[in-house]
């Protein structure tokens, strides 16, 4: 896992994730994110998985972005991208 972008983005965050195999993941909270505001501490995320760095809406995971995810729950979802 490559982290290649890291952010303030809309009073919130904004990270990419890239991986060797071609897919990754935008991950945000900010005032607009589901799971936004982003408030310092028990923050909730919205995650969009990306294919060679543009929203992939095809795959296994989901068809859309996913929101209101706990962190335990994003790095479930990283690690599922990983094994695409």
């Amino acid at each position: 896992m490559n982290i290649t972008r890291l952010e303030t983005h809309n009073k919130g965050i904004a990270l990419r994730v890239d991986f060797p195999n071609g897919y990754g993941a935008s991950i945000v909270c900010h005032d607009d994110s589901y799971g936004g505001p982003y408030n310092k501490r028990d923050n909730l995320f919205e995650l969009a998985v990306l294919k060679d760095g543009k929203i992939d809406s095809t795959t296994s995971i989901t068809d859309d972005v996913l929101g209101w995810l706990t962190l335990e729950k994003v790095n479930k979802i990283l690690k599922e991208i990983e094994r695409l």
